[in-house]
């Protein structure tokens, strides 16, 4: 009898992972590759270079639509004199480029590339110039192949830079928060790390950077509209508190495509049955990393608000390169509103308690604050220290 319950445990298993390897989805990948910003008094010119690579060994897809939506972050709509958008295909088989703005479709072969000329050219009113954030550009784009079709939806930020190297004039701060534009995937972490270092800063201080930032910059963030949720996902997700990012049936979905069912099924059983025991969040030891980095919609800074972020890759490689390249010590941390500070990695572990005291008060802030980037100065801290 045992046997029977087993055996059918493990089809049932077998049937969930069948199911989610064969849902809809395209090997298709957009991603903005370079751009150019021409600035004339208060009419400005963004011009965008995307790439879209089919990853599949075998399938062909065609892309069907695409249209492209700029939204200026920061400035009102009134604030807006004129907003034009062009849309220039420059697949690599064709010999002309294409001079209207008509979307043909396409087909991108295995394993091979097209790319596309994105150009945004806005006229605003003087007084909102200095509001200006940074220009969103949000794509809409059709998938169509063996598996159906359906509509895609990529967004990435096109930077308006801020005064960089800028000194920090404060002579008694223990701890600094340092203010970027707003980041995306255009944006190198180590070089934005070297771009916004204070002039001023020695090599005894421990420079900081939030895991959402960073993995924004490492293109680790899904548009809402994406993910399509399952019946498992709007189950599952009941069994967590409101304010988890897990709560959401989008955001238990996402971490379901990253771990699998099986393990997020095993994980949340095993971890219900020992909280009714007092042992709490076994859940997130056995979901993996990720169960704890993701950001549900409306946990990151606009207009990353409605993206669901997941956490950085490679964070100790990230801390050691960058460490190196600036001389200091470099550390990937997670903060909130609570006081809980956690250290994902860190170049040097022995800064480990400084980090922690230092960032208990969360300085960056959780909200529109832009201050990414934290630096400590521990000499500060450490003569604090000896002053009591």
């Amino acid at each position: 009898m045992l046997s029977n319950y087993l055996f059918l445990i493990i089809i049932t298993f077998l049937l969930i992972e069948i199911n989610h390897y064969f849902r809809q989805n395209s090997p298709l990948v957009l991603k903005p590759k370079e751009f150019k910003r021409i600035i004339q008094s208060s009419t400005q010119k963004y011009i965008a270079l995307v790439e879209i690579k089919n990853l599949h060994k075998r399938m062909e897809v065609m892309i069907p639509s695409l249209k492209v939506n700029p939204k200026l972050i920061g400035i009102l709509k009134n604030e807006i004199l004129k907003i034009n958008t062009n849309i220039t295909p420059l697949h690599p088989d064709e010999e002309e480029e294409q001079k209207n703005d008509y979307w043909s479709a396409y087909i991108i072969k295995s394993q091979k590339s097209t790319f596309i000329r994105i150009e945004v050219e806005f006229e605003i009113e003087d007084s909102a110039i200095d509001n200006l954030k940074c220009l969103w550009i949000d794509i809409e784009w059709g998938n169509y192949g063996p598996f159906g079709f359906f509509k895609k939806f990529d967004g990435f930020v096109l930077p308006n830079y801020i005064d960089s190297h800028k000194e920090i004039s404060s002579n008694t701060n223990l701890v600094d928060p340092i203010k970027t534009h707003i980041l995306g995937t255009l944006d190198d972490p180590i070089s934005i790390l070297k771009s916004y270092i204070p002039k001023n800063y020695l090599a005894t201080d421990i420079l900081t950077i939030g895991e959402s930032p960073l993995a924004i910059m490492q293109g680790e963030y899904i548009d809402y509209r994406n993910v399509n949720a399952s019946l498992l996902s709007k189950l599952l997700c009941k069994g967590f508190h409101p304010t988890s990012s897990l709560a959401s049936a989008c955001g238990m979905q996402t971490l379901i495509n990253i771990s699998s069912p099986t393990r997020i099924i095993i994980s949340w059983l095993i971890g219900g049955i020992l909280k009714l025991f007092g042992v709490k969040g076994m859940f997130y030891r056995l979901a993996g990393e990720q169960a704890r980095l993701i950001d549900d919609i409306t946990g990151t800074t606009p207009p990353y608000d409605k993206s669901i972020v997941l956490g950085p890759k490679d964070t100790k490689t990230f801390c050691i390169e960058a460490s190196k390249e600036l001389c200091i010590d470099v550390a990937v941390v997670d903060v909130n509103d609570l006081g809980r500070v956690k250290i994902l990695s860190t170049n040097n572990i022995e800064n480990t308690n400084i980090i922690k005291k230092a960032l208990t008060s969360n300085p960056a802030g959780n909200a529109n604050q832009q201050t990414p980037i934290v630096m400590i100065r521990t000499e500060k801290i450490i003569s604090k220290s000896h002053d009591k």
